[in-house]
């Protein structure tokens, strides 16, 4: 039998880095999806507010196996 995918598209954001950006994105997927199979980072941005780096975010696809 064979599985089926889904792709869900998150955003998140860090005032550290993109690396933290990424795992704080990923920490919060894991507490709604289950069978997270990959994540692809689709877009990086900071944002800057008075000359200085505020926030890394990134948008990611999140790619989970759906239950049967």
């Amino acid at each position: 039998m064979g599985r089926v995918a889904r792709v869900t598209e998150i955003v998140a954001g860090s005032p550290v880095s993109f690396d933290d950006a990424i795992k704080t994105g990923f920490k919060r997927a894991t507490k709604t999806l289950r069978g997270i199979t990959g994540l692809r980072i689709i877009e990086s941005r900071i944002h800057v507010k008075e000359n200085k780096i505020e926030e890394y975010r990134v948008r990611i696809e999140v790619i989970f196996v759906l239950e049967a």
